[in-house]
């Protein structure tokens, strides 16, 4: 059976992020995920989804300052002491909370920047994380975002994060599907889940194209689901939406894979 995470910094919005924990146990999830803890330290992190039995599966790198416009700093030219600081800041988290992977955000290069510019520095940033990373027993991960979302990401489909995967030539270096994201970009889901299933160590879902619930919109997720457990996908399906409305009200087409609430 499919096993889902609540990702909560889309879910159980509606209360402070330390409180989310609980409200994903209670809704009965039994893994998180969350983007970025660094307004927090480590160890109240990890508390808090040890004090609800929740194991923590992904969350991301430090994109830079995301309010001055930083996605992220993997494949910027000229902030490589950057992005290998944020490496590092992130070591504690992953110890801490017991995380086995984190996403290295590709970034949105300023303009002036060369393609090939970005993709070398991108490169060797990954490879360099991904030896980092596997000094302590974690995977670095890359999610392709689509170009409406995220205007002018580096990474924006499945098949280009595939070449740079084989580029930084890491063992280390695993790929991040969001089918939301794939769906805009190109679609054909089920055959380019079979295609890309061995480089997968984490699938995101929303539904399109409003990016709520995954039974609204045009995919068929329960499809997608059936289809990815009969793969043999051991890893989990991060619930990365915007809920329509109440998160916990809209956890219906949840039950039927074991996301019951708490009694």
């Amino acid at each position: 059976m499919p096993k889902f995470s609540a990702n909560l910094s889309m879910l159980f919005s509606d209360r402070p992020f330390l409180d989310r924990f609980e409200a994903a146990a209670r809704a009965g999830f039994k893994a998180v995920e969350f983007a970025f803890p660094y307004e927090f330290e480590a160890r109240e992190v990890a508390a808090a989804a040890q004090r609800q039995g929740l194991r923590t599966v992904l969350f991301n790198l430090s994109p830079g300052d995301w309010v001055a416009g930083d996605r992220g700093l993997a494949a910027i030219p000229g902030r490589e002491t950057d992005f290998s600081a944020s490496v590092e800041q992130a070591l504690p988290y992953i110890e801490a909370l017991g995380c086995p992977q984190v996403h290295a955000m590709a970034g949105v290069p300023p303009q002036g920047n060369r393609p090939g510019d970005c993709m070398s520095v991108y490169v060797a940033n990954l490879h360099a994380a991904a030896r980092r990373l596997q000094d302590i027993g974690a995977r670095l991960l890359i999610e392709p975002i689509n170009n409406f979302d995220m205007p002018g990401y580096f990474l924006a489909t499945v098949e280009r994060a595939r070449g740079v995967m084989a580029a930084a030539g890491s063992p280390n270096l695993f790929l991040q599907m969001d089918l939301y994201h794939a769906q805009i970009m190109g679609g054909d889901l089920a055959r380019r889940i079979r295609e890309h299933l061995p480089a997968i160590r984490h699938f995101q879902i929303a539904g399109v194209p409003d990016r709520h619930e995954p039974d609204l919109g045009e995919v068929n997720y329960p499809y997608l689901f059936d289809l990815i457990d009969g793969l043999g996908y051991e890893g989990w399906i991060g619930c990365e939406y915007r809920p329509a409305a109440d998160t916990a009200a809209g956890l219906g087409w949840a039950r039927r894979y074991g996301v019951v609430p708490r009694l």
